[in-house]
């Protein structure tokens, strides 16, 4: 498997609620703001330029079982990058089959927390193939579409995941997700120090000046979603601000 995120990227969200796009403020239900049909969002990202998708079933994320699952075949069949999912991910023979039906990435949350051991497992049979989400609160991990604390701290964390053959970290800031007020680096920093494996940040993103300080803080891509929907920048205004000069 091709190393992942060789080079800095932006990669916009495709997350998925009732079989549409939405993007939700910090993870709760209630706040969403549709966006239509999944495949014309990933066709449109594609168009624009990105090189990797991130597809979540968020309906999977707070039910424990995947919610969308014509949804998400319907844009892994219709696009030709790599692709990212998560969401109600809970065995490591659900994983299996999503990657050999064209996933490449496989994203465990709740999962991994609470069985740590399907993480190698995954990883003994397809290496590299999953990114573990740690998404904190507070400066803790939380699960369950981010509504259970974990009392794990997200640094510790990914150390321990990369140790158990995780192939990317994704670290999401949920006391920042879906406001569009910005972003903080610190904790991001942490979790790029504690790994030597790619650490993917989320949450919060509002600027060019913070796909930015993500890059700087040393995380390996950057994932957007209510910024590039609510058009606060282009998906290319984001890959310029970045690009290697």
């Amino acid at each position: 498997m091709a190393e992942a995120f060789p080079t800095f990227e932006v990669v916009p969200a495709v997350d998925m609620q009732d079989g549409e796009v939405v993007q939700l403020v910090q993870g709760e239900r209630g706040t969403e703001k549709r966006y239509g049909d999944p495949v014309a969002a990933a066709e449109r990202w594609i168009n624009e330029g990105a090189d990797t998708l991130h597809l979540v079933d968020l309906d999977g994320a707070f039910e424990g079982e995947r919610q969308n699952a014509d949804a998400v075949e319907a844009v892994v069949d219709a696009v030709d990058v790599p692709v990212q999912l998560g969401g109600g991910i809970r065995t490591a023979a659900d994983a299996i089959d999503l990657l050999e039906r064209g996933v490449e990435r496989v994203i465990l949350g709740t999962a991994a927390v609470e069985n740590p051991d399907i993480v190698r497992e995954i990883s003994d049979a397809h290496p590299g193939s999953v990114m573990v989400s740690l998404d904190a609160k507070d400066g803790e991990v939380v699960v369950s579409g981010w509504t259970e604390g974990t009392g794990l701290d997200p640094a510790a964390a990914a150390a321990r995941y990369e140790e158990l053959g995780a192939g990317a970290i994704l670290f999401t800031d949920v006391d920042v997700e879906g406001q569009l007020e910005g972003i903080q680096t610190a904790v991001t920093q942490r979790v790029v120090d504690a790994v030597t494996i790619p650490v993917v940040a989320s949450g919060g993103v509002a600027s060019l000046s913070d796909v930015r300080a993500l890059k700087e803080a040393g995380a390996a891509a950057v994932v957007v979603g209510t910024a590039l929907y609510e058009d606060a920048f282009t998906l290319q205004a984001a890959q310029d601000a970045v690009s290697e000069d």
